[in-house]
């Protein structure tokens, strides 16, 4: 199960992460979703566990908790959504 944890401290690792999820069961890997243009965190992320039982467990645990200073939000990540292409504009010399 993809698991959304949302709210996190800057400053949080991928192995920060590992751990606190580890605690409820397997964790198979972790996302710390950053900026592409300054590399500094977006303030949430991804875990994936692959035992449902396990995962739903750890998101009826930590959802609202407190992590590094900061109430996590944590959820089943949803599919992302398709946004629509940009109109790339034309300019004429």
């Amino acid at each position: 199960m993809n698991i959304y944890i949302g709210n996190l401290n800057w400053s949080a690792s991928s192995e920060d992460l590992s751990n606190l999820f580890s605690a409820y069961g397997e964790v198979s890997s972790v996302n710390i979703v950053n900026d592409k243009f300054t590399g500094r965190s977006k303030g949430f992320g991804f875990v994936e566990m692959p035992d449902a039982a396990s995962a739903q467990r750890a998101i009826d645990s930590l959802n609202g908790q407190s992590f590094m200073q900061r109430n996590i939000t944590v959820n089943e990540a949803r599919p992302r959504e398709d946004k629509p292409q940009r109109e790339r504009r034309q300019y004429n010399d």
